[in-house]
């Protein structure tokens, strides 16, 4: 008999805290912590943003029930909502707004029905733990409540965020 033989992957490691001690050895260097990141959703409509822990595993309230497809023009009259992706990092002055990047996605719930790009999301999810900040395509009421959210989270931190975070999410009144 013939028998294939299947190699292993390593892939990567979703992990809490650092396991390895930072001893880097085998498998280590593949090793992702989503100990810093938080996905927030912004509701232009509602005028609100919210944490949903959900969002990590596609699985927030905004998501429940409703079969994503990649095509935007296959879901008529969906709600809008954005999924930011805000990584903290610390400094020795104290924490702030690393990496703050944000996906598009619609939701008709009549139809159960919605719209996001999977591998934008997944992407942006990267990029936010790279400390990028891709925020300058959102629409200006959704700029508002989100940099209105991120000051009352905590405004220290705001104030310690980079320029360019505060620069894309102002709106001209």
């Amino acid at each position: 008999m013939d028998q294939e033989k299947k190699k292993k992957s390593i892939g990567f490691n979703i992990i809490k805290n650092d396991p390895t001690d930072g001893h880097g050895g085998f498998g280590a260097g593949g090793a992702l912590s989503l100990e810093n990141i938080s996905p927030v959703f912004v509701d232009p409509e509602e005028g609100e943003a919210f944490v949903d822990i959900g969002a990590m595993h596609a699985r927030s309230v905004v998501e429940k029930g409703i079969k994503f497809l990649p095509d935007r023009d296959k879901v008529p009259s969906g709600k809008l909502y954005w999924l930011v992706w805000v990584t903290i990092e610390r400094l020795e002055s104290g924490p702030y707004y690393a990496g703050v990047t944000a996906c598009e996605m619609t939701v008709n719930r009549e139809a159960r029905r919605g719209y996001k790009s999977l591998p934008e999301h997944v992407n942006r999810m990267d990029k936010s733990l790279k400390r990028q900040i891709i925020v300058s395509h959102m629409d200006d009421a959704s700029k508002r409540v989100l940099a209105d959210f991120l000051q009352k989270h905590d405004k220290g931190m705001w104030d310690r965020s980079l320029p360019q975070l505060k620069e894309d999410l102002t709106v001209e009144a």
